[in-house]
């Protein structure tokens, strides 16, 4: 029986995917083998000993100490592409947001009184007239499921689509429309941007990526939409552009106290993923993530170690986690055939420092044997799950 803790308000349609054979919910147990969170912050908080695995219901892993989980082998998971619709379709409407000033337009046309509201509405409306976006280039940074999304659908809107991703998967160029332009000279694309929208994950290479330098190689008046991280947009040189009109407007997911007031700034209240649906499709994935790692060992969309999924064919199932350092996979495996288990299958992969290796025997498995792995220089954590 494993117990899991949320830490904040999980979809009940999530959540009743939890065998209660197998799970027990309790919000209070100090140490639980699962964690469940959305956005509350794990960085203050003591690592429970019995912990085994953090899933996060969204793609964000901000939040949780992703290096001290991988210390104590507890494995972290996200929900990648969960929310894409969700934001794909927020940072569309943030294209025509960005153009045609409708914000600051029903602002003002909300604030007129009197009987020629419609009279005053005629007169003043060509202050807020925008351009269109059919036949602009947009440069979308960041091809992952969202920013696929909002490439593809620019396209169809009639937009001159570019994308940059240094590191763009199989399954993401796959969904990429072939009308899209591939850049792979960042600077290169910005030159040639109307539009850019921001969809880069958030590391120490891409803080701050939208900073004076990069600002200075774009279009005058160009707009910039921000749906990914505040952090990857520098706020003095974005607050510097717009006021010298080098940026025509800026829309962001992150307002904050730096750029919320600025008349050029579109605030938005971090709405990408508020969606019911996205917080229904981010809660069963992650607690999907969760459960098949508890119960079977396998590992899916983890960020802090390496995806291993095998089909469990005997009765015990070996879960370890180690160092990715030489000779382990053979001191593993000579420990298990020196205590006289037969390995009937085993599959191994890593992620940078990181692995995981799985090993499924028909003979039980003594206290003995994980008592000698654990001795191990190298070896994070073992579990052993029958069936």
């Amino acid at each position: 029986m494993y117990t899991i803790r949320s830490l904040n308000k999980i979809a009940p349609i999530g959540l009743d995917l939890l065998d209660p054979a197998q799970f027990t919910l309790n919000d209070n147990e100090q140490n639980p083998e699962g964690i469940l969170l959305r956005s509350a912050d794990m960085h203050s908080m003591e690592l429970p000993d019995n912990l085994l695995a953090v899933s996060r219901a969204g793609a964000g892993v901000n939040n949780i100490p992703l290096d001290a989980c991988a210390e104590k082998g507890i494995v972290v998971f996200n929900t990648p592409g969960a929310n894409a619709n969700a934001v794909r379709e927020l940072a569309v409407c943030a294209l025509f947001l960005a153009s045609r000033n409708i914000t600051a337009g029903i602002k003002w046309a909300s604030g007129l009184e009197g009987d020629d509201v419609a009279k005053q509405i005629e007169k003043g409306k060509s202050a807020f007239a925008g351009p269109e976006i059919m036949g602009k280039t947009l440069g979308v940074v960041g091809l992952g499921a969202i920013g696929v999304g909002v490439a593809n659908a620019a396209h169809h809107l009639g937009m001159n689509v570019l994308g940059f991703d240094p590191y763009i998967s199989v399954d993401a160029a796959w969904g990429l429309s072939r009308s899209v332009s591939r850049y792979h000279d960042f600077n290169k694309l910005l030159a040639e941007c109307d539009y850019l929208s921001i969809h880069a994950p958030l590391n120490t290479y891409t803080k701050h990526m939208i900073n004076s330098v990069a600002l200075s190689l774009m279009k005058p008046g160009v707009r910039i939409i921000n749906f990914a991280r505040a952090e990857l947009v520098n706020d003095d040189d974005m607050i510097s552009a717009l006021d010298s009109g080098r940026v025509s407007c800026y829309v962001t997911d992150f307002p904050n106290g730096r750029v919320n007031k600025h008349p050029k700034v579109v605030p938005i209240p971090h709405l990408g993923a508020s969606t019911p649906e996205s917080e229904d499709n981010c809660a069963v994935m992650a607690v999907q993530e969760m459960s098949n790692y508890l119960v079977f060992g396998n590992i899916k969309n983890s960020v802090n170690y390496p995806d291993v999924e095998l089909a469990r064919t005997t009765p015990y199932r070996l879960c370890v986690i180690h160092r990715n350092i030489p000779s382990m996979l053979s001191s593993i495996s000579s420990m298990v055939g020196d205590a006289g288990i037969n390995i009937d299958n085993m599959l191994n992969k890593s992620l940078k420092e990181y692995a995981y290796t799985i090993l499924d025997v028909s003979t039980e498995i003594d206290n003995k044997l994980l008592e000698s792995l654990m001795s191990v220089e190298g070896i994070i954590k073992v579990r052993v799950l029958k069936s």
